[in-house]
């Protein structure tokens, strides 16, 4: 389908920072063919008048936990393993298929109508997972999250490693693209080095990208001092599991001037998740210095048990104004440095060159903000105003791939209804006994 957006203000984030305004935006397909002043050539199958609104890229999730969405608020007021191995785990062992999809389709939604277009998730389930995003219509990295507390251990009989290698081989690349296998290892404190050195081979054999819970609370990158002498980004690095190409450590609270230099070298994307590590008192990561450092940083919300909401816009915003306060400096962090983490960095953390970026020729990935909404009435700054007074509510089109999947408050994907009636009767009453 042909689709034209006119007199519409653009936030390209090509690395410029410039804003575009009363421009031409034209996507056919899944593709974006024009971005500028003048209007372009040719029939459009439809016109959209875009007075009033604000479009950009759309936003990367890159780390979450779909299916946790069920979980939300769930075990609150406790530290991370507290909370893990005393609700999340006995809750999780009771997961089904059925189950897992509900979740992840109330995520979606969630996710969608705050301007998501690609999310990076680390569950098991996956296959119920990817059906739902499919559904939906976004782009996903997939990895199966693997733990290993046994010394009973084949990579290839080991239940984790056996769905891996399944569902690279099932899913990688699918759909040209839209669905992305990474390999997985949870995390140094929930594994064994037989899993990191394993998992790394695969994920160099078969051009994956690997995903990591790396240095999260201070317990942990202690403890791993301890046994190995060495932080969880250095031992795992010795074992392989950065030598893929291209990785994603999630949280990355208590790295090091040492991690990072590693983390540069093999292309480790730090993804932060301020939300999740205030909420459960894990603490604020370096990310100034990390990205003075050289580490590209990215933006998730981890899974909705630990953050209770979706909208990325609250993560955005937080991540810019917490470290202007602990750094003291108001310019730690800037709106655009926020949006870039939110898009364009976190597209290429996900090996996502194709997308994250309004210019001709990439994957049309696009949100509308509504700035005629009283929180963004007046507007000096486009950037500003998008990350510090903004919030999920004001998107008003959200497209994937070049196709609408949300527009005023409707989804055209996804049926809610339905998501509500599955998530209640069926998937509450399997995990909790409701």
């Amino acid at each position: 389908m042909a689709i034209l957006f006119q007199s519409v203000t653009v936030l390209p984030m090509d690395g410029e920072r410039k804003v575009l305004r009363d421009a031409f935006v034209a996507v056919e397909g899944e593709r974006i063919t024009h971005v500028g002043p003048t209007r372009p050539a040719g029939d459009f199958e439809r016109v959209i008048d875009c007075a009033g609104l604000v479009m950009l890229p759309g936003f990367v999730n890159a780390h979450t936990h779909l299916p946790m969405t069920l979980m939300r608020g769930y075990g609150g007021g406790c530290d991370l393993h507290t909370w893990l191995n005393d609700y999340i785990f006995p809750a999780e062992a009771r997961l089904d298929d059925k189950s897992v999809a509900a979740g992840t389709a109330l995520g979606l939604a969630e996710m969608i109508a705050s301007g998501v277009t690609c999310v990076a998730d680390m569950y098991d389930h996956c296959d119920a997972i990817i059906g739902e995003i499919l559904k939906a219509g976004l782009s996903a990295n997939i990895a199966r999250g693997v733990t290993l507390f046994t010394d009973d251990y084949s990579f290839d009989s080991f239940p984790g490693c056996v769905e891996t290698q399944e569902l690279t081989r099932r899913w990688n690349g699918y759909n040209n693209g839209q669905i992305k296998v990474d390999a997985c290892v949870h995390g140094e404190y929930t594994s064994r080095p037989a899993l990191w050195k394993d998992m790394g081979a695969w994920a160099r054999e078969n051009n994956l990208g690997m995903h990591v819970h790396v240095s999260e609370t201070r317990s942990e990158h202690r403890e791993c001092q301890e046994r190995w002498g060495k932080t969880p980004i250095q031992v795992l690095d010795e074992y392989g599991v950065w030598d893929c190409g291209r990785a994603l450590a999630a949280h990355c609270v208590y790295t090091t001037p040492e991690d990072w230099v590693i983390m540069k070298e093999k292309h480790i994307s730090c993804v932060h998740n301020p939300w999740s590590n205030l909420k459960l008192g894990s603490g604020v990561a370096p990310i100034p210095a990390m990205v003075k450092a050289g580490v590209n940083v990215a933006l998730g919300t981890d899974g909705m048990s630990s953050h209770n909401s979706a909208d990325f816009f609250s993560d955005i915003k937080l991540a810019a104004v917490l470290h202007n306060g602990v750094g003291k400096d108001p310019s730690a962090l800037s709106a655009w440095d926020a949006l870039e983490m939110s898009t364009v960095r976190g597209a290429a953390a996900l090996g996502r060159t194709d997308t994250g970026v309004i210019a001709p020729g990439k994957i049309a990935d696009l949100i509308l903000v509504d700035f005629t909404a009283p929180n963004l009435t007046p507007c000096h700054d486009e950037a500003e105003n998008l990350v510090f007074a903004a919030h999920g509510s004001n998107v008003a089109m959200n497209m994937c791939r070049g196709r609408v999947i949300y527009e005023k408050g409707e989804f055209l994907t996804l049926d809610l209804e339905q998501i509500r009636a599955q998530v209640k009767e069926s998937a509450l009453p399997l995990v909790f006994g409701a």
